[in-house]
């Protein structure tokens, strides 16, 4: 189990991470570009690819299921209470890593 705290958090750990509203929900970006953004207090939407939505809902189906905007996959849809912080923060940081500038990527490579 993972607290809304928490999440946020492991989100603003990232470099260059910010929180800013998006609608009527917060989001997590990174050079502007949304990575996650939070639809209720015990829920995080997180934009990764199909691959690792499929292994997320793979290894945790109690914790992550597909995240459909329309017909296309967008990402995982993660139940803070069905998931340990390991899994939350490899998913956060993957999304993190699609929309940070490739730069900053190969900065913290090194």
């Amino acid at each position: 189990m993972v607290s809304m705290d928490d999440a946020r958090r492991i989100a603003l750990s990232l470099p260059e991470a910010t929180e800013e509203p998006h609608h009527d929900r917060s989001s997590f970006r990174v050079n502007q570009k949304i990575f996650a953004t939070v639809p209720d207090s015990t829920h995080l939407h997180v934009m990764v690819d199909e691959d690792e939505t499929a292994l997320a809902v793979a290894e945790n189906p109690s914790g992550c299921e597909e995240l459909w905007w329309g017909k296309r996959l967008s990402g995982v849809r993660v139940d803070l209470h069905h998931v340990d912080p390991e899994l939350l923060t490899e998913l956060l940081a993957e999304a993190w890593r699609r929309r940070a500038p490739k730069a900053l990527v190969a900065r913290l490579a090194n």
